[in-house]
């Protein structure tokens, strides 16, 4: 299994200003417990537990602007201060949401496989500032590699004393396991996520009650993105104000943000930049532009399951505000670049069979709606549409927009959909079949020609 292409290296890394990736080797061989302890490994993991309450911990998380990097951006430190505070609930748990299926996205494959010593102390810290004496790591089945690596170093924290009874002499317990999935594109849903983490059918359940107060078997959970939770040791080493001022612009968002591009530019691949610098920046600077005698033609911000923008969204900045306000969703922010070779009809059908087979079927929108708009689109990709079959996918699309499923994959499924038909609904309008009647006698004195019709 090849990894993914980091080009990052090709630029100087700095710990100032790359709190994710300067430990990465050149030779993109994993970094293992002696190399990491010499480049400030496990330095925020003691300064928390020798020397900060978790309360402390927790606000200084909250401080920093950290917000999920797993899509929706919701603040971490505001996410951790929703535990119970009620100290008889002394079995709580901490799960990392490995689950890495969204197509096009291979962000937290390249921190688990490459640096997974970061993982396990962003996962160490996370488990002492909510009390937590166990954390999972559930793994997306088909990342073996990543669950090798992130094994060999939860054993090396072991018999370095970072993990296990009494750490660092604070009093605090902490175990730590990797749990590898099924290959469930609905178990990114933190919900489902616990379900099958207990040996359930993957379905998400119905909030509330909300996994800060009864989540995994029945206790206060807390679920993060690899992503997120490898930002917190440097959060803890370097301080809130340090984190935030990383940010480039007048960007919302705090810190840095690993970001990619793929597609067919000259250069595809993964870097860490701050939030704030521009869609195009990214394109052209880092992705090298567009691969010779090809245009873009759309592009998704952040995954599968975004809004395509157009060239005319390339100058807004990489970030959760601005991209809503364009009408998509920063996501992962790993972007795919659609060329002017590609069809619509047939790019949005591939994904929304995609999301077709990886529905749960718990509800009748998701389960029914989707295979249907691939019904649909399939027979425009072949010129065989009827009349009304642009506006049917419309309404589908309304059907399954939020507020309208159980969870979120449907949503998130129709996002492309629904854009791709604001841009370019010419497209879709091609496949729709047309017949005529230029062989009939004429019928109470009307013509042949006037007798045509769009079946």
């Amino acid at each position: 299994m090849s990894g993914p292409t980091f080009l990052g290296t090709q630029r100087i890394l700095t710990e100032e200003q790359h709190p994710l990736t300067w430990r990465l080797r050149a030779d993109q061989q994993p970094v293992w417990f002696d190399e990491y302890r010499s480049k400030s490994g496990y330095v925020g993991a003691e300064k928390a537990l020798k020397g900060m309450a978790p309360d402390d911990v927790v606000s200084t998380v909250k401080d920093s602007g950290l917000s999920g990097r797993g899509g929706a951006g919701f603040s971490t430190g505001l996410k951790w201060s929703l535990m119970p505070k009620d100290e008889s609930m002394n079995v709580r748990y901490i799960l990392c949401n490995a689950d890495e299926m969204e197509p096009g996205t291979y962000k937290d494959r390249l921190l688990m496989e490459q640096l997974p010593h970061l993982l396990v102390e962003g996962m160490l810290i996370g488990g002492f500032a909510l009390k937590a004496y166990r954390g999972y790591i559930f793994l997306r089945g088909e990342y073996i590699e990543a669950a090798d690596h992130l094994r060999r170093a939860i054993e090396e924290a072991k018999k370095a004393g970072f993990l296990g009874k009494n750490i660092l002499g604070s009093g605090f317990d902490f175990e730590l396991f990797v749990h590898t999935g099924a290959g469930r594109y609905i178990c990114g849903e933190e919900t489902a996520l616990i379900n099958s983490l207990e040996g359930r059918r993957a379905n998400p359940r119905s909030k509330p009650p909300f996994p800060a107060t009864s989540g995994a078997w029945g206790k206060p959970t807390c679920v993060n993105n690899v992503e997120t939770l490898c930002n917190v040791p440097s959060i803890v080493q370097h301080g809130p104000e340090w984190y935030r001022g990383l940010s480039a612009g007048k960007s919302q968002d705090a810190g840095t943000k690993l970001m990619g591009f793929s597609g067919r530019v000259k250069n595809p691949g993964l870097w860490e930049l701050p939030f704030g610098i521009t869609a195009r920046e990214l394109l052209e600077d880092y992705a090298g532009g567009m691969q010779d005698g090809l245009k873009l033609k759309a592009w998704q911000p952040g995954g599968a399951g975004t809004d395509f923008l157009t060239d005319a969204h390339l100058d807004l900045p990489m970030d959760f505000a601005n991209i809503a306000k364009a009408g998509s969703r920063l996501g992962t922010a790993l972007a795919m670049a659609v060329d002017d070779k590609i069809s619509m009809v047939g790019l949005t059908r591939n994904l929304e069979e995609f999301f077709a087979r990886e529905s749960c079927g718990w509800c009748t929108p998701c389960r029914d709606g989707l295979p249907w708009s691939v019904k649909i689109l399939t027979a425009l990709e072949k010129g065989e549409g009827q009349p009304g079959d642009v506006e049917t996918i419309e309404q589908l699309c309304r059907f399954l927009s939020p507020g309208h499923t159980f969870c979120a994959l449907a949503p998130g499924a129709v996002e492309p959909l629904q854009s791709a038909i604001k841009y370019f609904r010419e497209e879709f309008e091609a496949g729709i079949k047309v017949k005529t009647f230029n062989n009939l006698n004429p019928i109470a004195g009307i013509q042949p020609n006037l007798l045509k019709q769009r079946w």
